[in-house]
């Protein structure tokens, strides 16, 4: 069995992880911060907000279970993929959304499943997320790791508090 990765920014990752790892396939989700200029960030540096990473999942999958294309599905409908400063009440360019690709064939992939989004009359603002090659990715530091799990009364206040699950029944009624 090969397994192959895909990276994803969408806000805050502790509320990331969850959605992707309750599916067939998904071998694990990592917390961590990617595409900035400061190697091996803390979490302190990245919130700070001078490093230029983004908050992001790197997601280990099995292709032959769950399609690249699926998994980007998921992606869409967790996010607000029209707002530019950040996710829900996380602001800021760490909390921004982005699509890291690693080939040619994962970027054409993202690009056709956002003009999919675009086209599909959800959103009447535009897309602004956007799809970048990928650069290191680094793992968050342990207590962000399945931090739903772990911490799942603090989870939950802060999903409810931040606004993403009402705008995602808003919009995608589930």
């Amino acid at each position: 069995m090969k397994l192959h990765k895909a990276i994803f920014a969408g806000g805050c990752f502790w509320c990331m992880v969850k959605p992707f790892d309750q599916w067939n396939g998904i071998h694990h989700v990592i917390s961590g911060y990617t595409n900035g200029h400061v190697e091996h960030p803390s979490y302190e540096d990245v919130k700070s907000g001078r490093t230029g990473h983004y908050e992001a999942v790197e997601i280990t999958y099995d292709p032959a279970i769950i399609s690249y294309k699926e998994i980007l599905q998921v992606y869409w409908r967790q996010i607000d993929p029209t707002d530019d400063g950040g996710q829900f009440h996380d602001r800021g360019d760490s909390y921004r959304t982005a699509i890291f690709y690693h080939n040619e064939e994962m970027r054409k992939i993202a690009e056709a499943s956002k003009k999919e989004l675009e086209q599909s009359g959800k959103f009447s603002k535009p897309i602004v997320t956007k799809i970048l090659p990928e650069k290191i990715f680094y793992p968050a530091e342990d207590e962000h790791q399945d931090f739903y799990k772990k911490n799942e009364k603090v989870y939950k206040e802060d999903r409810e508090k931040s606004g993403r699950d009402k705008f995602i029944q808003d919009i995608w009624g589930n």
